[in-house]
Formats: structure tokens, C-alpha cells, sequence
């Protein structure tokens, strides 16, 4: 019988503020893929990056498992999420609205 994992705690200094991203770059070489969280501004062609993290594959691989779950989870509560139309042709593959 599998042993269950003890819960991990998570320190969360009290000074640590959200921050709101709606866009991201994805970036990826042999041993991580970097995810910059950029926050744009409507109709100003301006963007400033909120946070930019690192990983590993398997984490990345693991994120995306993760995303897909729960992504089920609330489309199965609140109805499909509608993507608007997909990007044309020669725009920039790494950017991800």
C-alpha cells in the first residue's frame, strides 16, 4: 500500500502581494522552461512583466497536468471557457494571450 504524503505547508510571508498578469511569454531550453507573467495595457501596445519563474520540465510537465485538471474542474462547474479566435499566421508563437 502506498504511504500517503504528509501535507506540505507553505510559508506565506505576510508581505507577499497578488499581482494580476493576463498575458504570457514561454520560453524553453534543455533543462527549463521560463514563464514571464506580463501585465498589458489596452490600446497603449505597453506590457510590464509581474513575475518570471523558472522550471523544470517535469515540473512544467506536472503544471500542465495540474492546469488541465482543474481547468476540467471549472468548466464542469461554470460551463467551457471560450478562447477568442486563434492567432493568425506569422504571429509570435511564444505569446500566449
Amino acid at each position: 500500500m502506498a504511504q500517503k504524503m504528509p501535507e506540505l505547508r507553505v510559508d506565506v510571508p505576510s508581505t507577499l502581494e497578488p499581482t494580476f498578469a493576463n498575458n504570457i511569454i514561454i520560453n524553453h531550453k534543455d533543462d527549463e522552461f521560463c514563464l514571464t507573467f506580463i501585465q498589458t495595457i489596452p490600446q497603449a501596445n505597453v506590457a510590464k512583466a509581474k513575475a518570471i519563474i523558472a522550471v523544470t520540465p517535469q515540473h512544467a510537465k506536472r503544471l500542465l497536468n495540474a492546469l488541465q485538471a482543474n481547468i476540467k474542474k471549472y468548466e464542469d462547474k461554470f460551463g467551457e471557457i471560450k478562447l477568442p479566435e486563434v492567432p493568425k499566421e506569422g504571429a509570435p508563437t511564444t505569446y500566449i494571450g
